[in-house]
């Protein structure tokens, strides 16, 4: 497995909030439910998005906006027009004046506005409800806005998306979070592939014939006892050759992010409810259950268990003084 392919495996949505929602001009929407990841796509009319510290962006039907939490933003006709209503925790949404119209604007199966009209905007949302849904390393690789225009979309999942949103059948929910997880596939397979987009160091690094391979064989052996110098032996380069190489293609030494991967995997096999704390230390490489609990808490501030059972601090994502997303806990 390369890089890539882990960054992609990573999006898994767990009942994902979906939702078609219809608006008439002038309208706005504040969105404050701190969720990591949303995905926002137009089917009729256009949107602008607009963050706190960055230009408004509009959006036109088929494109898809990807946009990383948890600080809020704002969905409008135009940048200039003021919120409407604002969605909070648990996507419960309110007016200006406080009052709750979750429910009194309804309109049917996962949609929600006004009553349609002639030159109405038709938005399709899906929000990922909590970090171990998308994964750590995915989240920390993204910008805070990603917009795939849709004239480099070339999928049909908008399509399926919105039309599996208006069914009520047998298994409906897993079908919407599979489709969700792989139209933000989609997404980033594009970001990724298009040069100057701003892609993380360890994807550019993938092409260098070093530390390419290096980190191939991080990403398929994880559970191998690796150090700089076996892994160097693996790539036929000396220790210091590929320490330094590494740390200045991927922006981190290998044996640490080699415990990201690893703990990466684990947060993903932490979701199967049969796999023991002890097995799953086995497949990434730790030598017991303690040796990756300790390792698990230290990074991550919850142990495995806890992490399991839902109790895991908010996680926030920041960026340090040298320009690499970090994760921080409050």
């Amino acid at each position: 497995m390369d890089a890539f392919s882990g960054l992609l495996g990573s999006p898994k949505a767990r009942g994902a909030f979906l939702l078609k929602s219809v608006f008439n001009p002038p309208w706005g929407l504040r969105v404050e439910d701190r969720a990591p990841l949303s995905l926002v796509t137009l089917l009729h009319g256009s949107a602008w998005v607009l963050r706190e510290g960055g230009e408004p962006v509009k959006l036109t039907a088929g494109d898809v906006a990807v946009l990383r939490g948890p600080e809020p933003y704002t969905l409008a006709d135009d940048p200039a027009t003021p919120p409407g209503v604002t969605v909070a925790a648990e996507q419960r949404c309110s007016t200006t004046d406080g009052e709750d119209v979750t429910e009194t604007m309804s309109l049917g199966v996962r949609t929600w506005g006004e009553p349609h009209r002639s030159g109405s905007t038709v938005m399709l949302s899906g929000t990922y409800q909590a970090p171990n849904e998308v994964g750590r390393r995915l989240l920390a690789s993204l910008p805070a806005l990603l917009v795939q225009p849709a004239s480099a979309a070339r999928t049909p999942l908008i399509g399926m998306l919105a039309a599996e949103m208006d069914q009520e059948d047998i298994g409906q929910e897993v079908v919407l979070d599979r489709l969700l997880d792989l139209l933000l596939i989609n997404v980033l397979r594009s970001w990724l592939a298009e040069p100057g987009t701003g892609a993380p160091l360890w994807f550019r690094a993938q092409s260098d014939p070093v530390v390419g391979r290096a980190l191939m064989l991080l990403h398929d052996r994880p559970s191998e006892a690796w150090t700089v110098a076996s892994l160097a032996t693996a790539v036929e380069v000396s220790r210091a050759k590929l320490a330094r190489h590494f740390t200045e293609l991927v922006g981190e030494p290998p044996m640490s992010y080699l415990t990201g991967w690893r703990l990466t995997l684990a947060s993903d096999l932490l979701r199967d409810p049969d796999l023991s704390v002890a097995k799953i230390a086995e497949q990434v490489g730790y030598s017991g259950p303690f040796a990756l609990s300790a390792a698990f808490k230290r990074e991550r501030g919850v142990s495995p268990q806890e992490y399991r059972r839902g109790k895991r601090s908010e996680e926030v994502l920041a960026t340090g003084s040298d320009g690499r997303t970090v994760m921080l806990r409050r």
